[in-house]
């Protein structure tokens, strides 16, 4: 399906030289009748001198002709050999190296894990250990053993696990297994100018933000953790949170401690929400493309709604193309109040 183009995003894109944007769309310039990448290095011609269209085969069905500078069909050829690269990734049941991975997609190393870090956010190896660390949160559930789960995720043994996914999973692979089980939550309740906000840590940072949520929520959550009411730590933490409700102009979300776990995607999408600066949006097509995968829109959407954290990880900061609201867990109503206390 082809997602229409906000042209005002896309003509900020071009002007700017945005190279994230490259492979979301063409620029076509009807006076030269030549179609570039939004970075292309070019003198930048008048607004209403172009247009813009979804990729190269739609360019030349108008007439266009390519850039020989900026070459912008080269960005489609990338495209699909980091496509490939996922691919084989996902296949691999071992650690790929580098140079491997490069020679299959027809690359030369350095050059494509330039590439791929650009088009993900994350380097090839990066990307491949969030696979493993996924593969053994679903092995921890279901096998009969940590050990057991270790090794059908693909790491050589323990060590390896321990050194790379048991810090994403927040907690030991034991205690994800038993559903938290060791892992203690406190929790506190704060009243804010748009309703009741559940703050919730444990050890590590912040679990859980939530407006109008009790602490039996955590409990369905965490039904094997140690739940009850913080302290003097928690209650810093929570002044803080309410910092980003009252006066979110001031900043401060990168400063907070937290200890969430998701998939690679959603944990892109939550590291692209926190990119985005108080009193700006996003649609949801550039939160998907930011955080790696442009086509992924819906799934970008799924990730704003499995955030954990409000206004922490400020999904309120995403809206549907052409500006309307679309949806969000904690209210629309707080959610454009948020919008215009940024703006403001």
């Amino acid at each position: 399906m082809t997602h229409p183009i906000d042209l005002d995003a896309a003509w900020a894109a071009f002007d700017a030289r945005d190279r994230s944007a490259d492979g979301r769309f063409v620029v076509a310039v009807r006076t030269t009748r030549i179609y570039c990448k939004p970075s292309c290095p070019a003198r930048r011609p008048k607004r209403e001198n172009v247009e813009m269209l979804g990729d190269g085969p739609a360019a030349r069905a108008a007439g266009y002709r390519a850039c020989l500078r900026c070459r912008p069909d080269d960005g489609a050829r990338d495209a699909e050999a980091v496509a490939r690269a996922v691919e084989l990734l996902g296949e691999a049941t071992e650690p790929t190296p580098l140079a491997v991975l490069a020679e299959r997609v027809g690359y030369a190393p350095h050059h494509f894990q330039r590439l791929f870090t650009r088009a993900l956010g994350v380097s090839p190896a990066a990307y491949a250990r969030g696979l493993r660390a996924e593969r053994a949160t679903a092995a921890l559930n279901r096998e009969g053993s940590v050990t057991e789960a270790i090794y059908e995720a693909g790491y050589s043994g323990p060590s390896g696990f321990y050194a790379q996914a048991a810090p994403r999973l927040g907690m030991t692979p034991a205690r994800a297994r038993a559903g938290g089980a060791g892992t203690s939550i406190g929790w506190v309740v704060v009243g804010t100018s748009l309703g009741p906000l559940l703050v919730a840590a444990t050890e590590r940072g912040l679990c859980r933000v939530a407006f109008e949520e009790t602490p039996d929520a955590l409990a369905r959550r965490y039904p094997q953790a140690a739940i009850a009411p913080g302290g003097a730590e928690l209650a810093g933490l929570a002044a803080r949170v309410i910092e980003l409700v009252e006066r979110p102009t001031a900043g401060g979300a990168d400063e907070l401690p937290i200890d969430v776990r998701g998939t690679a995607f959603q944990e892109a999408v939550w590291a692209a929400l926190k990119a985005i600066p108080p009193g700006e949006t996003r649609s949801y097509a550039e939160l998907a493309a930011a955080a790696g995968n442009r086509r992924a829109v819906r799934a970008a959407g799924s990730a704003c709604g499995a955030n954990p954290l409000a206004v922490v990880v400020p999904c309120h900061r995403v809206l549907r193309t052409g500006g309307g609201a679309g949806g969000y867990a904690w209210g629309v109503e707080r959610k454009q109040a948020l919008i215009e206390r940024e703006r403001g």
